[in-house]
C-alpha cells in the first residue's frame, strides 16, 4: 500500500464525532456520495485514503494489515484481538463513545451484589436446574477472561448480538454482560450492575496497525497527521 489507509465508522454518531474530531485538528474527513455510499475523501494531509467500515470490522482489518489507521472502540479491539498490543498501537483516546462493559443480574437477586455472590448462585443454580447459569453477551473473550480472573467457572455464555438487556425477561439467560453508558436500559429491564462487575471502560480511539505495510509514503502521511494531532508515533 503506497497511500495511508484510514478507516472510520461507516455510519451513526460515532462517524459524525470522528469526522468532527479530525476537522478540529485540520484534517477534513468527509463523504463523497450519499449516506448509502461508503466512499469519502481526506483533505488537509496528502497521501491518505478514506475507508468506511463498521466499527466491528475495523479490528480485524487492522490485524490483517489492510488498513493503517482505524477508529473504533477499545471494547471491540480487546474482544476481537486478545493479544491486541502486539497487533495495534493506541494513538489517541478521542473522548467520545464512552461506555462500560459490565455484568448485571436481576434486581430481584437481593443477595447477589458482587462477583463472589454470583459464583455462589451459579453453583446452586446448577444443582437446582441441572444446567449452568447462563450469561448473555457478545463479548465472549472479555467476559470469560474476567470471570476466570475472579475464580468463577460454573456458568455458560449465551451469544447475544442485540437487545441483550431483554434476555433475562425472555428467560433465555439469567444474567448479562453488556456495554452500557447511562444505565437507563438496565434500569428499565430491572437489572443491576454487580458492585465489582466492571469488566472494561471503553471509548473511541485511533489505532494504528503494526502489521500493515508501512511504506515511505504512508509513513510520511502519518508524520503529517501526527504533526497536526500530536500523536506519538515512535512505537509504529
Amino acid at each position: 500500500m503506497s497511500v495511508l489507509k484510514l478507516a472510520v465508522p461507516s455510519k451513526g454518531r460515532l462517524q459524525e464525532k470522528t469526522m468532527a474530531w479530525f476537522a478540529e485538528h485540520g484534517i477534513n474527513v468527509s463523504r463523497t456520495g450519499s449516506d448509502r455510499e461508503y466512499s469519502g475523501v481526506v483533505t488537509g494531509v496528502e497521501g491518505v485514503e478514506l475507508v468506511m467500515l463498521s466499527a466491528g470490522e475495523i479490528p480485524k482489518e487492522l490485524k490483517a494489515g489492510r488498513i493503517h489507521l482505524g477508529v473504533t472502540g477499545t471494547d471491540l479491539i480487546h474482544e476481537k484481538l486478545p493479544l491486541w498490543q502486539s497487533v495495534v498501537v493506541n494513538l489517541q483516546e478521542l473522548g467520545f463513545g464512552q461506555a462500560d462493559l459490565i455484568i448485571a443480574v436481576p434486581k430481584g437477586w437481593i443477595d447477589v451484589d458482587c462477583v463472589e455472590d454470583l459464583d455462589g448462585v451459579a453453583a446452586q443454580f446448577r444443582a437446582n436446574h441441572g444446567y449452568r447459569l447462563r450469561i448473555a453477551t457478545k463479548y465472549h473473550n472479555l467476559v470469560r477472561g474476567f470471570l476466570r480472573s475472579k475464580g468463577v467457572a460454573d456458568y455458560q455464555l449465551v451469544d447475544s448480538q442485540g437487545a441483550t438487556e431483554g434476555v433475562v425477561k425472555n428467560l433465555t439467560a439469567e444474567a448479562i454482560a453488556d456495554i452500557t453508558s447511562s444505565g437507563a436500559t438496565l434500569e428499565a429491564n430491572h437489572l443491576k450492575i454487580l458492585d465489582d462487575g466492571l469488566i472494561l471502560q471503553s471509548q473511541a480511539c485511533v489505532f494504528a496497525s503494526r502489521t500493515a505495510d508501512w511504506s515511505d509514503a504512508s509513513r510520511a502521511a502519518l508524520r503529517d497527521m501526527a504533526t497536526k494531532t500530536g500523536w506519538d508515533i515512535t512505537g509504529i
